[in-house]
């Protein structure tokens, strides 16, 4: 059998494996070993790739810049199990109650903070839901609007730093650049740093909640109800009490990065040590608080690691059976614009969004499609940020967008599922926009980085 078709087969196989249900890493690294052996049988498969991955993982483990996943995971877990969110929210309804469409811009700001703090997806829109759903409904909205704005809000956690998105990525992309330059015969490569996503993130994450808030703006809500009632009225100091502690952790953790007075390691454990404080000051820190928050850290960064490590067994025994190679001569041999190839990786991950988390896919795809895409000649921080944005969009499209399945959970029964579907298609075309915006100038992206790292 040719190998590029073995090679084929191995990766329909993997993906067949992962719809099952079963734990991806265990299915990555299991297929991935199975194969290799009927490889090593038929002649077709160079053991000594095997002999690398003790050295991949001794990397992995090693690797400072991962040591940001679980600090940051940390931080995020004890922030959720605080009402930060909820004093945010009235206090933002009670500046906001006189105008029109106030609750909804309420909800957009509140959700643009929880992604600079917590950057957990499934917890904002859960959070943001519980809170503001049933007061913007009592408020005249339409509830596809409603719904709309708690999952776009929500959502943003993808794309705004401290993401764990962008913490995964750069480090993947960083690889992928790497290999892309040695196969190039740059043997002092330059790498991609958690600063340089977190520095490109920020126009767009910026952009985003602008649209939307101008988006809801345009709309027509009834003013006879809307925002006027039912809210209480806070004073200037709840306000204050209620912003200063995520703006300031916010300060701190990114402003430390993208300023470069610490490394993304550094500046997650300030984080988690301010979250930590920030509860004991609300009087939220309690025994069985720390003891639910280490036990979903380490429940995530285990998942997030052991996808890893599956996801590198898997990439060395692709690359045995001479994938990449194939993948480059498909890509490179397109008859077109160079930017076509990028298009269909980019449309690949959107719809891959449907049915794997962002994490398999970024651990599976890109050391697949990365070193390929870089001798191209893409930027690389500017193909992560378009990463990014995809897999968030990807969150939010209908049918199977997880932030519409974590509303569906919370929302009243009353709330059908075509009301929400309704609801975020205005804002998965903003989303688009924004996309396409990048697309055409990637100067969005890699205009601060440039700025602050060159």
């Amino acid at each position: 059998m040719n190998i590029e078709y073995f090679a084929i087969i191995f990766v329909l196989t993997t993906f067949t494996f992962l719809l099952s249900g079963y734990p991806v890493a265990f299915v990555l690294s299991g297929i991935s070993l199975i194969f290799a052996y009927f490889g090593i049988m038929l002649e077709i498969f160079d053991y000594s790739y095997l002999l690398a991955f003790p050295n991949r993982l001794y990397g992995i483990m090693t690797n400072q810049n991962l040591l940001a996943v679980p600090l940051f995971i940390f931080m995020g877990s004890v922030l959720e199990k605080t009402d930060i969110a909820e004093n945010l929210l009235k206090s933002m309804n009670s500046l906001y109650k006189n105008s029109s469409g106030g609750l909804g811009i309420s909800v957009i700001i509140v959700g643009t903070l929880m992604a600079a703090t917590t950057g957990i997806v499934g917890a904002s829109v859960v959070t943001l839901a519980l809170l503001s759903l049933p007061v913007m409904l009592k408020n005249g909205y339409p509830s596809s609007l409603a719904c709309g704005t708690i999952c776009a809000s929500g959502t943003l956690g993808q794309i705004i730093p401290p993401s764990l998105v962008l913490i995964l990525l750069a480090d993947v992309l960083s690889s992928a650049y790497q290999q892309a330059q040695l196969n190039a015969g740059i043997f002092s490569p330059d790498t991609v740093t958690i600063g340089d996503l977190f520095a490109g993130a920020i126009l767009p994450g910026l952009i985003l909640p602008i649209l939307y808030i101008f988006y809801i703006k345009s709309q027509k809500i009834n003013k006879n109800q809307t925002d006027n009632n039912n809210v209480q009225d806070y004073q200037y100091q709840d306000l204050l009490k209620s912003f200063l502690p995520p703006l300031i952790l916010i300060f701190l953790v990114l402003g430390s990065i993208i300023l470069g007075f610490a490394t993304p390691s550094e500046a997650a454990a300030v984080g988690a040590a301010g979250a930590l404080l920030l509860s004991f000051m609300q009087n939220k820190f309690t025994k069985n608080v720390l003891e639910k928050t280490s036990r979903q850290t380490i429940k995530i960064t285990s998942m997030v690691f052991m996808i890893l490590i599956g996801a590198t067994l898997f990439s060395l025994v692709f690359r045995g059976f001479e994938g990449e190679s194939l993948i480059h001569s498909l890509l490179i041999d397109l008859p077109s614009d160079k930017n076509i190839s990028l298009i269909i990786v980019l449309i690949l991950m959107f719809f891959l969004g449907f049915i794997l988390d962002f994490i398999e896919i970024i651990f599976i795809v890109i050391p697949l499609f990365g070193p390929t895409l870089f001798s191209l000649g893409f930027d690389p921080i500017w193909i992560g940020i378009l990463i990014a944005m995809v897999l968030q969009t990807s969150f939010l499209t209908p049918p199977f967008g997880f932030s519409l399945f974590y509303l569906r959970g919370v929302a009243p029964k009353n709330i059908s599922t075509s009301d929400i579907y309704k609801g975020v298609y205005p804002f998965i075309g903003l989303q688009i926009l924004v996309i396409i915006f990048i697309f055409l100038f990637p100067g969005i992206t890699t205009f601060l980085p440039e700025i602050l790292f060159d």
